[in-house]
């Protein structure tokens, strides 16, 4: 199974075709729109793996922008004891969820692709041979 180490928003993944994984928050990105990440760390699969210095030239990745979204509220409570002193405050941080589709190598190969997903659609039978 093919893999690739991506660098955005200040982390590292390391995705495989067909994941779905929340990243830091792409701004200015509407939904269902394609993403291609460029900072590809290292790459390969179970035999071989290829590692740049920092980066990989050439190597791509495309995504799909499944939603941005907000993740759940985090607390924050601090207290000082005999003080009367307390401060309660939320926090809730912003995600982008993307779905990997390709991974791509340096001479511009697709090492791994995932399958098309299709959406299901409820179907209403009318029951004419009922009526006949």
């Amino acid at each position: 199974m093919s893999f690739a180490v991506i660098k955005t928003g200040g982390k590292q993944y390391k995705v495989k075709s067909g994941e779905i994984l929340k990243i830091e928050k792409l701004t200015d990105i509407k939904a269902n729109s394609k993403i291609e990440f460029n900072e590809i760390l290292a790459y390969g699969d179970d035999s071989k793996i290829e590692v740049g210095a920092p980066i990989v030239n050439g190597a791509k990745v495309e995504a799909d922008l499944i939603k941005n979204s907000k993740n759940r509220t985090v607390l924050i409570f601090k207290k000082r004891r005999r003080h009367n002193s307390r401060r309660k405050n939320g926090h809730r941080q912003e995600y982008s969820m993307i779905r990997i589709n390709k991974i791509f190598s340096k001479d511009g190969k697709i090492l791994s692709e995932a399958e098309k997903v299709s959406k299901v659609t409820k179907k209403t039978e009318t029951k004419k041979e009922a009526s006949k």
